[in-house]
């Protein structure tokens, strides 16, 4: 049986600085948390502890491949409000084989798992080549139609192949999010024309680099929109204290729903809820109080 993550410690309340603690009116989500990562070993109960003193009381922990797919699913039997993903990510692409596809396809049966990725294209860095992430891209796209599924999608730099591949799957699969979204505003427009969801990140955070988003961010309807910390990755920029490390967690989930908030010119309440709604739904999970 699951167990509830509570305050396990006094560090779990002293971690974060005061000003950094804060706890919105409504529920949220964390679609996209690496809980896996190594940064993450030592105090994984703090950690979720942490985040549900912040009123973020679901997280989805991404799998990258299928050892970190597996871990991802020991923690969402371990503790209550917790689900995986499991996937190849495209740097990974090129280990794709029929035995990563057969454990894909197990791991697609438990009912923890609750989306496909993260998969996709990135020709930014093309770890793997273009032709060996397209592979396991379409084979990944298969095992979602097969197994019914919504996909957690990642791409970069390669957002018109990607288009062009999911409208040529866009009858056979279910629901499908761009997570982690940092393009412009004609890629969005086009995964909207696509009936996709977007995730977005503390990058909205980051005045450096994510401004442009903040123009765009109302094109996005409610519905379809989703948050997530991408932890330990991407710690947001707007926060009001410094924070000891530079490592990200899902309790700080709420200052990037307070930025998203002020951009799409609605409450935080109203986003927070939105989002929560959006996710349930995508990912087909009950409320978790």
């Amino acid at each position: 049986m699951a167990e509830e993550y509570s305050l396990a410690s006094t560090e779990a309340d002293t971690f974060l600085p005061e000003a950094l603690q804060f706890r919105p009116d409504t529920p949220l989500v964390d679609i996209g948390a690496n809980l896996t990562h190594e940064s993450f070993q030592r105090d994984l109960g703090d950690v979720l502890a942490r985040a549900r003193a912040a009123n973020v009381t679901t997280l989805i922990v991404t799998g990258t491949d299928v050892a970190h797919a597996k871990q991802a699913v020991q923690m969402a039997q371990q503790y209550t409000g917790v689900y995986a993903t499991a996937g190849v990510h495209p740097h990974d692409a090129s280990g794709w084989d029929d035995t990563v596809a057969q454990e894909m396809q197990l791991l697609y049966r438990m009912p923890e798992v609750v989306a496909v990725g993260e998969c996709g294209l990135d020709f930014n860095r093309n770890f793997s080549t273009p032709e060996q992430q397209e592979h396991a891209f379409e084979a990944q796209l298969a095992l979602a139609a097969e197994s019914g599924l919504p996909l957690f999608l990642h791409e970069r730099d390669a957002g018109k192949r990607m288009q062009d591949i999911l409208r040529s799957w866009r009858n056979d699969i279910s629901q499908a999010v761009i997570h982690c979204f940092t393009a412009d505003q004609e890629t969005l427009h086009g995964y909207l024309d696509l009936d996709l969801h977007i995730g977005l990140t503390g990058w909205i955070c980051d005045e450096r680099r994510g401004h442009h988003l903040r123009d765009m961010v109302r094109d996005i309807p409610l519905d379809r929109l989703m948050v997530e910390t991408d932890c330990p990755y991407l710690l947001p920029r707007n926060l009001p204290a410094k924070l000891k490390g530079r490592r990200h967690e899902p309790a700080l989930l709420p200052w990037i729903v307070k930025e998203i908030a002020r951009w799409h010119d609605v409450s935080d309440t109203e986003l927070g809820a939105a989002t929560t709604r959006t996710a349930q739904r995508f990912f087909r999970i009950k409320a978790d109080a």
